[in-house]
């Protein structure tokens, strides 16, 4: 029997000899959009509430969004929102067997990550009043 305590070599490959691919930077980060879009809907759920409080508090709601932390949460949300919704939908064909090869694969998530930019800047540029 071999120690294992002695042994120099890793078990099974992990991050400091894993080389990431986009499929497994996609995946995960398909992972987290869906955490901050959890949280997003929390922050919307206080400015549902702040609305119906009244104009006082609505002001407050303004204050938060206007302001440079509060225009990058919201800007964050936007971005977390269109890179799951396609990645979603790059999900969906996967279910039914459509573009599972790699070559496919690898090009759909960087068409993804391009729609999804290019939508999030014109959003946000829509929103701070840029584009009319």
């Amino acid at each position: 029997m071999v120690n294992n305590k002695n042994r120099k070599n890793p078990l099974s490959p992990h991050l400091q000899i894993y080389k990431p691919q986009i499929t497994s930077v996609l995946s995960i980060s398909h992972r987290i959009s869906g955490v901050l879009l959890s949280l997003g809907l929390l922050c919307m759920f206080g400015f549902v509430i702040l609305l119906s409080l009244g104009e006082n508090y609505y002001k407050i709601w303004l204050c938060f969004s206007n302001s440079i932390l509060g225009e990058i949460i919201l800007m964050g949300w936007v971005v977390a929102l269109f890179f799951h919704m396609f990645n979603g939908v790059r999900h969906l064909f996967w279910d039914y067997g459509v573009g599972l090869s790699i070559n496919v694969s690898k090009w759909t998530g960087i068409v993804v990550c391009l729609l999804t930019i290019f939508l999030s800047f014109l959003v946000g540029f829509y929103f701070l009043g840029l584009i009319v």
